[in-house]
C-alpha cells in the first residue's frame, strides 16, 4: 500500500514537515510506502472556475504548466492521502490551497475518483488558527467521500522555527497516533475490499437556491 503526503508549506524541512514525518513513520513501520510531495514551494495559479474538468472528463485540469495533473495521478494511484499546511492568517497556505481547489475539483467530477481512500489533514501553527485551517483541510476530504482516520486531540502541531515541532511532545503523539490509527484503517480498507460491497456512485444533485 502507499501513501501520497503533501506538504504545503514554503519551507521544504519545516514544522509541517516535522508533522507529516510522525505520521509517515508509524505507517511505515507498518510496511506502508510513503511519499511527500512538496507542493508550498511552487508557482500553482488558483482554480480558472471555468468547468473544463467535468467537460472534458479526462482526469486532467485544463492548467497544464505545473504540476497538479501529475499529482493528481499520483492520488488516484494510492491508497491514503495526507494533505499538511502551516496556518497564514488562520487559514491554508496559499498554494496549497490553489493545488487542492484544483486537483480536488478534477476527482470529485470525474467518477469520485478519490472514493474511499483514506485521508487525513495536519497542521502546523505558531501560536492561533491551527482549528480553522484543520477544518478547512478536512473539508476536502470529507466533499470527496474519502474515509477519515482520528487522533487522540486535533491534529496540529505547534512550533515557530523549522523543527521546533518536535519539541510538541502532545503534538508529537498526536501524530504518532494518527499514524497507527491510519494504517489501521488503510488495512481494514484493503481486506474489505473483496468482501464488502461498496455503494454505487450517486449523481450529484445540484440546487441554487437564488430563485
Amino acid at each position: 500500500m502507499k501513501v501520497i503526503a503533501f506538504n504545503g508549506s514554503p519551507n521544504k524541512n519545516g514544522n509541517t514537515y516535522e508533522a507529516i514525518k510522525a505520521v509517515a513513520t508509524e505507517l511505515k513501520k507498518e510496511n506502508i510506502e510513503v511519499e511527500i510531495i512538496h507542493v508550498g514551494n511552487k508557482v500553482i495559479r488558483g482554480c480558472l472556475a471555468c468547468g473544463g474538468c467535468s467537460r472534458n472528463m479526462n482526469e486532467q485540469c485544463v492548467i497544464k504548466n505545473d504540476e497538479v495533473n501529475e499529482w493528481i495521478q499520483k492520488m488516484k494511484e494510492a491508497d491514503g492521502i495526507i494533505l499538511g499546511s502551516p496556518v497564514h492568517y488562520s487559514a491554508i497556505a496559499g498554494t496549497m490551497k490553489s493545488f487542492l481547489d484544483r486537483a480536488f475539483l478534477v476527482t470529485s467530477t470525474n467518477g469520485g475518483m478519490l472514493r474511499h481512500k483514506v485521508g487525513a489533514s495536519v497542521v502546523a501553527v505558531r501560536r492561533a488558527g491551527g482549528i480553522p485551517t484543520f477544518d478547512q483541510l478536512n473539508n476536502y476530504i470529507n466533499y470527496s467521500e474519502m474515509v477519515m482516520p482520528t487522533s487522540n486531540y486535533w491534529n496540529v502541531v505547534f512550533g515557530t522555527t523549522p523543527g521546533e515541532a518536535t519539541q510538541d511532545k502532545e503534538g508529537m503523539q498526536i501524530m504518532s497516533v494518527l499514524g497507527k490509527n491510519m494504517s489501521w484503517l488503510l488495512k481494514l480498507v484493503d481486506a474489505g475490499k473483496d468482501k464488502i460491497e461498496e455503494p454505487k456512485v450517486e449523481d450529484k444533485v445540484f440546487m441554487n437556491f437564488i430563485r
